[in-house]
């Protein structure tokens, strides 16, 4: 079973997906030994941890889909990957969606934001008009009719530069298109996201980020409004950037920092037990 298929599965099941997101192949690893079963490459972690550079369009294609390879090979998840505004006009999104489902991707974000896009819990956010973003979705969508092994995720930000109603028209227009998934972007109240819910057919996405425009609600009160998936896009990178600071200034005070992993538990992690045996199968 492909990866595709077995985020199809999921979606076609019964149980409510929690997504923690990831940002390289380590993360992407530790999401799966957790037991979650799927995870999402966050542009906007990416761009922190690859670059030391804000979500605001500067990582391009080629960086992006790289290291989407990486993540992809590290985990036998289903990912779905952060496609942004698809780099360009529709031919640029069909080449997008087709270059994700080469490096392995189960799923790919496509979004109507005006290029350079920018993460969708900060300020500056624009939207193009209704008729391109639907010529994304569509393009997005024939990319994958056409034999990219993906899913597509269709997103709008529509919220903050147009208002709900537009937002929800958009949603509404993209589910028509044959969008897999549906995200509505920063929903500002639990009456917002229940209203998108009830408007809106299809499997949905809820992006809950910490200190975020939108509400952080608990996986059951998600799963009751409707939707399908739950994604926590900062949750790892902002956890691993407080123990880092923490470490290093426990280093700075001279003392050695006393929350780490084992270096047991890391080799563990990374793999060197498998290695070591596959290592003794072709000793000569």
């Amino acid at each position: 079973m492909s990866k595709a298929s077995k985020l199809r599965a999921l979606l076609a099941g019964d149980d409510f997906l929690m997504m923690p997101c990831c940002f390289d192949g380590l993360s992407a690893a530790l999401i799966e030994r957790a037991g979650y079963p799927l995870t999402f490459m966050s542009g906007f972690s990416v761009s922190a941890a690859r670059l030391g550079m804000p979500d605001t369009g500067l990582i391009s294609y080629g960086e992006m889909v790289d290291q989407g390879r990486s993540i992809c090979q590290a985990t036998a998840l289903p990912v779905i990957g952060d496609g942004d505004t698809g780099y360009g006009n529709a031919l640029n999104v069909k080449r997008t969606v087709q270059g994700y489902a080469q490096a392995g991707f189960a799923g790919i974000m496509i979004e109507d934001q005006l290029s350079p896009k920018r993460c969708g819990h900060t300020k500056g956010k624009q939207t193009v008009g209704f008729d391109e973003a639907c010529m994304r979705i569509q393009a997005a969508v024939d990319a994958r009719n056409e034999g990219a092994d993906i899913l597509i995720m269709a997103r709008t930000d529509a919220r903050q530069t147009e208002g709900l109603d537009e937002a929800i028209r958009r949603m509404k227009a993209f589910e028509k298109i044959g969008a897999d998934i549906l995200f509505l972007e920063a929903p500002q109240s639990v009456e917002e996201m229940t209203l998108f819910c009830q408007e809106v057919k299809g499997a949905k996405m809820a992006n809950m980020v910490e200190q975020g425009k939108t509400p952080v609600l608990p996986p059951e009160q998600l799963a009751e409004m409707g939707y399908k998936i739950a994604a926590y896009p900062l949750t790892l990178i902002l956890s691993a950037i407080q123990a880092m600071e923490t470490a290093l200034e426990e280093l700075k005070s001279g003392y050695h920092p006393k929350s780490l992993a084992s270096f047991e538990h890391l080799q563990e992690v990374i793999g060197f037990p498998a290695y070591y045996q596959n290592e003794e199968r072709y000793k000569t």
